[in-house]
């Protein structure tokens, strides 16, 4: 019996919103049709009116139920208020029947297609989630061991050193324990980064300012990266986004590590943020070697970390870390990209609305 009613609650769900969206829609299709009703002398129009209702109401609402009382109550209105005898439910009126029968089938046939779209459409999302969480489970259980067995190592030879050990043999291995826990550190935020967003269809959105959050970013960089010069440019009217600003700082903080790491030569990264009306431009720049060509197609696809047993371990952060990036600016309805500049170097883009819908970025 409790399944029975778990089923029946997944495909009759109850809820405000539902009853609200199935009045306004009733309500609409009638004052649509009273209105053509003034203008015209033909009532063809009033029942595909109403169908098109019923699959809108479907679209909006979950389930299956109330499209189909939004196709039974279709089929009642149409009878007593836009067929003859008006005000008055007569189901005996000439053709009337059939007409009947073939609105209330279309009804319910648009409803089950409505919500079977938003299934399968669930099931995309869902299926797109998993990807995502069955590549970085490899990526972790791969790149996890050899941080962590080199921490070990060094460790261990330093307690177990009987006087062997130089005070600079010391203090390189204490420097790539230290390193090791730094690269750590970054996977363990970027893992709980996704771990916010993965299993949930949205993410918590607050009103932010967006000088504010590249601010903290850039902080939070130079200490760890104190030679690197970060020169920010925004505009000088406040820019207020709706964004989850721990996430929107991580792809900074990303994009800015990886400027490091893989421009080999970066020692200046440039920042600056755009107001394009509907949307905010977020470019991040170095000076550094620029990126490789055969890698450049395949930056945010998830699978730079899996390319054969000797890429090194900031090639596979590379990787995840841009794989991030990705997933947190597609939760903000965002698109990002990147490409080498003609003077040199990199630069990574991104996008954040300033409402929820996605738009196409112009690249």
């Amino acid at each position: 019996m409790k399944n029975i009613g778990m089923k029946l609650k997944e495909y009759f769900p109850l809820s405000w919103k539902g009853w609200i969206v199935f009045l306004l829609g009733m309500a609409a299709g009638s004052v649509i049709c009273r209105l053509l009703q003034a203008v015209s002398t033909s009532d063809v129009h009033v029942p595909m009116i109403f169908v098109l209702m019923v699959l809108i109401i479907s679209m909006l609402t979950d389930g299956y139920f109330y499209g189909t009382l939004a196709a039974v109550a279709s089929v009642f209105a149409v009878n007593w208020a836009f067929t003859y005898p008006y005000m008055k439910l007569d189901f005996s009126v000439y053709g009337y029947p059939l007409t009947f029968i073939t609105m209330l089938a279309v009804g319910v046939a648009s409803s089950a297609l409505a919500s079977r779209l938003k299934e399968q459409q669930k099931l995309r999302l869902e299926a797109e989630r998993e990807k995502t969480r069955a590549n970085l489970l490899r990526s972790v259980s791969h790149d996890l061991r050899t941080p962590l067995t080199a921490i070990s190592g060094s460790v261990s030879a330093i307690l177990e050193d009987n006087g062997s050990l130089t005070e600079n043999e010391k203090t390189e291995l204490l420097t790539n324990a230290r390193d090791d826990a730094q690269w750590l550190y970054r996977m363990v935020e970027n893992l709980l980064s996704i771990t916010r967003i993965s299993g949930t269809d949205t993410i918590t959105k607050t009103d932010e300012v967006l000088e504010e959050v590249l601010s903290e970013a850039v902080l939070s960089f130079k200490k760890r990266n104190p030679d690197i010069q970060v020169s920010v440019s925004v505009p000088d009217d406040i820019i207020i986004l709706p964004m989850d600003p721990m996430l929107i700082e991580q792809v900074v903080l990303n994009i800015m590590d990886n400027s490091v790491v893989h421009g080999v030569t970066t020692n200046h990264i440039f920042i600056s943020a755009e107001d394009r009306g509907d949307y905010v431009l977020i470019r991040i720049a170095d000076n550094g070697k620029g990126i490789e060509r055969k890698i450049l197609k395949r930056l945010f696809d998830g699978t730079l970390q899996f390319d054969g047993e000797n890429g090194s371990d900031s090639n596979r952060f590379m990787g995840i870390g841009l794989q991030v990036c990705k997933t947190i600016v597609d939760a903000h309805g965002g698109v990002i990209s990147a490409q080498n500049l003609p003077h040199g170097g990199a630069e990574f883009s991104f996008t954040i609305q300033k409402e929820t819908k996605k738009d196409e970025y112009p690249g």
